[in-house]
């Protein structure tokens, strides 16, 4: 049997990944209802599947983040603790993450091993070429998209999908969260 594998990111409704300017994590948008969805989606037996550079991202914001910070909320914490397979030609030797390991190679190559070896699904938060590649090659099951209420037309960073194939999008779960935070669970389909 196939692992089943998300990607799961955050988005605004523009379709970036992230803003710089004033905004904070979330674009300040969280509340008690998304951050006790994201910790049971994440409370579940699962492995976590990173590009190099979104480890970094993550590494470099847990170590700066003081227990207070939203960069310490519970569910990174638990994603965090997760077993964790980190695709990369760059990364050698231990991270710094618990039980964390780096595989060198093509993404696409590792994370098919990964869905006919592992036992648990894979998940996969940010990692945004990585995800892009590994949809056209077809091995994205779902992409999990929470919606923020934001346009960040000129703030915008990390544009989600630019450069991506097409894809036809089959919605298999949605839900508001806080009253205004969309979360829309999507089976792709190259579209040809």
């Amino acid at each position: 049997m196939t692992a089943t594998y998300t990607f799961d990111v955050f988005s605004s409704l523009d379709g970036f990944g992230a803003a710089s300017g004033t905004w904070t994590g979330y674009w300040g948008k969280q509340g008690p209802e998304l951050l006790d969805h994201r910790l049971a989606l994440y409370g579940e037996e699962q492995r976590m599947v990173f590009g190099a550079n979104t480890y970094r991202a993550f590494a470099r914001m847990l170590a700066s983040g003081t227990e207070e910070s939203e960069v310490r909320d519970p569910w990174v914490t638990r994603m965090r603790s997760l077993p964790a397979t980190v695709v990369s030609t760059t990364l050698e030797g231990s991270l710094d993450w618990p039980d964390a390991k780096v595989v060198s190679g093509d993404a696409v190559d590792v994370v098919a091993r990964l869905k006919e070896e592992s036992e648990v699904p894979l998940r996969s938060h940010g990692s945004l070429s990585m995800n892009r590649a590994l949809m056209a090659a077809g091995l994205v099951d779902r992409v999990q998209v929470t919606l923020f209420p934001v346009i960040t037309g000129q703030t915008g960073l990390d544009p989600i999908f630019q450069g991506a194939a097409d894809f036809d999008l089959e919605l298999i779960d949605s839900r508001t969260l806080d009253g205004h935070i969309q979360e829309l669970i999507y089976r792709p389909t190259l579209h040809v």
